[in-house]
């Protein structure tokens, strides 16, 4: 199946309100934070994801969000490429974050969205990408450690304990599916 990451458009309204109906559906909140409509309507949402690709608010970064898309046009996931890091994504959260609809999961979409977004990060200037997760987080441990992420360290931060992975230029041994 060919999959494709794809800036989100106008065209795309439909099919994300289906992805959002598959998160609460799950009873569950959508990841990455960046894709959540937070009460603004889907331009409203466009139009501040798209500015946020120049400029971001205070305590704030700049950051390009992606949907994975399959052949149709299906929505199964998103990605959050953040520019640089602040202090606060150096402990949690990290350059890249994502997260596949629920109904679409242990399908290895996270994997191949994450070495798709990884040459993305590169272009935009990150030449080793920071990457986090909930210890308690097996998959997505998993989906960075295929595509070559390195454990640094675990942070314990409000109650949880954080991974903190890094990886480098090429190293993602998935490749652009």
């Amino acid at each position: 199946m060919k999959l494709d990451l794809k800036h989100p458009s106008l065209e795309q309204r439909n099919e994300y309100l289906s992805f959002a109906k598959d998160w609460a559906d799950h009873e569950e909140e959508i990841t990455p934070y960046s894709a959540r409509l937070l009460g603004r309507s889907y331009e409203e949402w466009l139009a501040g994801t798209l500015r946020m690709e120049r400029e971001a608010p205070e305590r704030f970064v700049c950051a390009h969000t992606f949907f994975l898309t399959d052949e149709a046009g299906k929505i199964l996931g998103a990605v959050n490429i953040r520019h640089e890091l602040n202090g606060e994504l150096l402990k949690s959260g990290g350059h890249i974050g994502y997260g596949i609809r629920p109904s679409e999961r242990r399908k290895g979409y996270a994997v191949r969205m994450l070495a798709l977004a990884l040459p993305i990060a590169e272009q935009l200037g990150i030449a080793r990408a920071l990457i986090t997760c909930d210890k308690e987080n097996i998959a997505s441990a998993r989906t960075i450690l295929r595509n070559g992420g390195v454990l640094e360290n675990e942070l314990a931060l409000d109650g949880r304990t954080v991974q903190r992975y890094w990886i480098g230029p090429r190293q993602s041994q998935c490749g652009a599916f």
